[in-house]
């Protein structure tokens, strides 16, 4: 069933209209048929959309996030080959009797994030934890990917002149 909106004929001030926020008309015009695209709007079950920070230290990689909410039985990090993926969910909170919200802006739902890890990283050691809502990934390298110090051979130099 299609449903109606009523569009007021009044014109707003150009005030008005540099305050106004175009893509929130624009979602409003199309009745939020572009939330899916957009991985969804906030409070609406779908798509989470956490974000992930990946640093590189000289003896591993480490990738982290922030999943509040997330329970540990609630999130996999798989490896295949050299592409770890890591997947979660965490579940809308149902309203109780007598509840009611006046505004949801958390996100639910499920996610994936994959990363084509490098050459040279110890994929046999992969370790990860999930403490205080934080994911933490450790990406061990490889002993043949530690960076090494070569030191310069010295060369005697032969006095001008001499045989």
């Amino acid at each position: 069933m299609l449903s109606v909106k009523k569009h007021s004929t009044h014109k707003p001030h150009r005030q008005q209209l540099a305050t106004t926020d175009p893509f929130r008309l624009m979602t409003e015009m199309l009745d939020g048929s572009l939330a899916p695209w957009w991985g969804g709007e906030p409070g609406v079950s779908g798509m989470m959309n956490p974000a992930f920070d990946i640093k590189e230290r000289k003896d591993a990689f480490e990738i982290t996030a922030d999943l509040p909410g997330v329970r540990e039985q609630d999130v996999d990090v798989t490896l295949t080959g050299n592409r770890l993926t890591v997947t979660g969910k965490r579940e809308t909170q149902s309203e109780s009797e007598g509840e009611r919200y006046h505004s949801v802006e958390r996100s639910y739902g499920s996610f994936s994030r994959s990363f084509n890890l490098p050459d040279g990283t110890d994929l046999e050691n992969v370790d990860a934890d999930l403490d205080g809502g934080v994911l933490t990934v450790s990406i061990p390298k490889s002993e043949a990917a530690k960076p090494k110090k070569i030191s310069l051979k010295q060369r005697v130099k032969k006095a001008i002149g001499t045989s």
